[in-house]
């Protein structure tokens, strides 16, 4: 039996994206963002709500990177979801996480997160009280250690975070169990 849970953000399961840029000082600036995803072949779009300031560096800068969160960096990457940059001016310090600049684009790339894309900015527009970000992704950075022999990123080796909305918690990603576009091919034939 099926039983109403009423309006609620029902995606699951939510990425746990770790956004990073540079402040007007030049700080290195990281946020948690769940609000996220995939709009189009080479484009990110986050919402982010308009008070952020890492929405105020990605419209000053034109530019941020955005990282895949994974198990071995959760304490970091929860902590970076849950400070604010407005109010702790040693957010990133505190983590212990390393950054370096991107050779693409003017944003840090943190070195402990083993997948990262650099991005462009393409535009920041309102869109239901949130501030909507889109921006081109011109690289993908990815750690040796977690590609296939075919050079891909194995979801099994990069063990990374899923956020559950419904609970607020983590899972990891990793089990492959279909090869997409085959799996359902059969059904094609009826």
């Amino acid at each position: 039996m099926l039983k109403d849970l009423g309006s609620v953000p029902a995606v699951f399961p939510m990425p746990v994206l770790m956004v990073a840029t540079y402040g007007e000082d030049g700080k290195v600036d990281v946020m948690n963002v769940a609000w996220g995803g995939i709009c189009g072949m080479d484009k990110i779009a986050l919402n982010l709500a308009p008070d952020r300031k890492t929405l105020k560096n990605i419209q000053a800068k034109k530019a941020f990177t955005v990282a895949l969160a994974d198990e071995a960096h959760i304490k970091e990457a929860d902590f970076l979801g849950t400070a604010s940059g407005n109010v702790m001016s040693d957010k990133f310090e505190r983590t212990g996480l390393t950054a370096v600049k991107s050779s693409r684009v003017d944003a840090p790339v943190i070195q402990e997160f083993k997948v990262t894309m650099e991005c462009k900015l393409e535009e920041v527009r309102e869109c239901f009280g949130e501030m909507r970000v889109v921006g081109t992704i011109v690289n993908v950075l990815a750690d040796e250690k977690v590609l296939d022999e075919k050079g891909k990123v194995d979801a099994g080796k990069l063990n990374a975070v899923m956020f559950d909305q419904f609970r607020n918690t983590y899972y990891t990603v990793g089990k492959e169990f279909a090869q997409a576009w085959r799996v359902g091919a059969p059904l094609m034939k009826k």
